[in-house]
């Protein structure tokens, strides 16, 4: 296929050019044309930062889409809300997202190409079917999926511009001081720990992160139920920010939580629940108000921290 760049642009990114052309690709599927070296201009294939102008003439093709490998595995799920376009799951603790070095054939993605079977959005690859955001391993809770690429993109844009609102019970280890509060600390990738994140600079490796928190219980001096709103949604937000306070959530040893003698019950996982996500659905235009009931460890932790 071809693509001339209109009259009146006067310098553009050839991805964005092609992307801007394509309305109803998504761009992550124009970036991998690029990479593959599927896109051409006077017949050299050239990178997505290269410079066009108006007359140049784009010459590309789209890699084949390969059907996923993955085998769909009948497990147990507890649907929120389903119709024909998109999909709210309860995630359990301890089941993880999607497939990865070290995981089996019982992740959600597993679940989904069986309750779906085969009407998932294409646009997350063959690993990520219909996934637009994510869980951690053990963090419980709402988790939406989309079944057309149409909505995965709208959903995504949503995400993005911040609009979504995505509140969190988590339970904490000792109580803060103040009733409620705001976290405004970039988060970036750990130095010296890979696999975890940290409060970094903006800037610096960070990426801007904003928590709003409120106590919604407190159990002596010991603990406190913290209800925690995310307007974004960094990697750990939640267990960083919380940490940096002092209060690292019950359960995750990763970011300070230690167990102590007459302390706090010592937790299964970490101890944080995604119980609420409000979003207007891409194809009605209505709000979707998705509510995830605490689960049954969550509700054993906080009963045995009100009789300790």
């Amino acid at each position: 296929m071809k693509h001339t760049v209109p009259e009146g642009v006067r310098r553009s990114r050839a991805d964005k050019a092609l992307a801007a052309a394509l309305p109803g690709r998504s761009r992550v599927s124009v970036q991998r044309a690029f990479d593959a070296g599927l896109v051409a201009l006077r017949g050299q294939p050239v990178k997505r930062s290269a410079t066009v102008r108006a007359g140049d003439v784009l010459e590309f093709t789209f890699p084949a889409v390969m059907r996923p490998e993955l085998r769909a595995v009948d497990l147990p799920l507890s649907v929120l809300f389903e119709d024909e376009w998109l999909l709210a799951i309860d995630k359990p603790a301890g089941m993880v997202v999607h497939p990865g070095a070290g995981t089996r054939e019982d992740t959600l993605v597993h679940a989904l190409l069986a309750h779906c079977a085969g009407s998932l959005s294409g646009i997350g690859g063959v690993a990520r079917p219909g996934i637009v955001h994510r869980l951690d391993r053990e963090t419980s809770g709402a988790i939406i999926v989309a079944k057309t690429d149409e909505v995965h993109r709208d959903l995504a844009r949503q995400f993005a511009a911040r609009t979504v609102v995505k509140e969190y019970a988590a339970l904490v280890t000792g109580v803060p001081r103040l009733m409620s509060g705001t976290v405004r600390k970039a988060i970036g990738r750990n130095t010296r720990q890979r696999h975890k994140m940290a409060v970094v600079e903006e800037g610096h490796g960070g990426r801007a992160a904003w928590t709003d928190w409120a106590i919604s219980e407190r159990y002596g001096e010991r603990a406190a139920l913290v209800a925690c709103t995310l307007h974004t949604g960094r990697t750990h937000q939640i267990r960083v920010h919380m940490a940096s306070l002092g209060h690292p959530i019950l359960g995750d040893a990763a970011y300070g939580w230690k167990a102590a003698p007459g302390g706090a019950p010592k937790p299964g996982r970490v101890m944080l629940h995604a119980g609420r996500l409000s979003l207007v659905h891409p194809r009605t235009g209505k709000t979707i108000d998705l509510r995830a009931p605490l689960p049954a460890d969550f509700r054993a932790q906080i009963k045995a921290l009100r009789e300790g």
